[in-house]
């Protein structure tokens, strides 16, 4: 017990809210905290000698992670319905915040050629262009057949991008696909067949993911950076809400951004200090 890193257990359940947010990458928030290179690295090493240490990074995480799941589902839903603008306007902010980080990260002034900047770009792109798509929210899906399930799997595998890429929203791939709203009643009511059938294709995608991303971190490293940084730019646009209609919502749309660069800033200090 002494190996585990018990204050992942606050970082997980930071990583498995914003997972449930359309918009936010788990991955994101990975970087805000300053484990992403550790949580690939424990990943990635399992199966090595040191599993036990990795395994005492990754168990609380992961159990941070699934309680946000089972605990925060309705309440992200709850503000989402009723508090739209400013919740995605603070995540917004938590984005934002987190590109100095990035910026010193990937040492861009000195390491960062033309080639990366195009690469930037590219990733940004990639994931803007996420908004064109008509992603429309769908009635959950009831007595579940064979090929819903399949469907699930392979939907919890492409979602767990969001867990190792930065920027991509695996939230927003199951509106996409067309399955968020059944997973996400499937987890609010506690339903074991869609939490488990969902939780192995992302428990099999995160590790298939995280050897891709380690492989390209250890070869190519400040191109690896570039891409990252584009796709967490690339999801500012995403979540950008618009413009809010209301003077009183424009207030507190504005509090609730300064809010998350704050949030963002104070985790950076509070991580990073350690």
């Amino acid at each position: 017990m002494k190996n585990f890193e018990w204050k992942n257990i606050y970082r997980g359940m930071l990583m498995g809210a914003s997972d449930v947010v359309p918009g936010v990458s788990g991955g994101t928030i990975a970087v805000v905290l300053g484990i992403y290179d550790r949580w690939i690295e424990a990943i990635n090493g399992i199966f090595s000698k040191r599993w036990k240490e990795h395994l005492g990074f990754l168990i609380p995480l992961l159990l941070g992670v699934g309680t946000a799941f089972l605990l925060l589902s309705r309440v992200i839903e709850w503000l989402f319905e009723h508090y739209p603008e400013p919740t995605q306007f603070f995540f917004l902010g938590l984005i934002i915040g987190v590109l100095p980080y990035l910026y010193h990260k990937a040492d861009m002034k000195h390491t960062f050629q033309l080639k990366h900047y195009l690469l930037l770009l590219i990733g940004a792109v990639i994931v803007a262009s996420m908004v064109f798509f008509q992603a429309g929210e769908t009635e959950a899906m009831q007595n579940l057949t064979m090929e819903n399930y399949i469907l699930l799997f392979f939907s919890g595998w492409i979602a767990s991008s969001a867990m190792v890429l930065p920027g991509i929203s695996g939230s927003f791939l199951l509106l996409i696909i067309g399955v968020y709203t059944t997973v996400i009643s499937g987890i609010s009511d506690f339903r074991l067949d869609i939490i488990a059938v969902v939780g192995l294709g992302i428990v099999i995608g995160v590790v298939a993911m995280s050897k891709i991303v380690k492989f390209f971190l250890e070869n190519y490293t400040a191109g690896t950076f570039a891409v990252i940084i584009g796709l967490v730019v690339g999801s500012v646009v995403v979540i950008f809400p618009g413009i809010p209609e209301s003077g009183g919502l424009i207030a507190t749309s504005i509090i609730a951004f300064i809010g998350g660069l704050l949030a963002a800033y104070l985790l950076g200090r509070i991580e990073y200090t350690q």
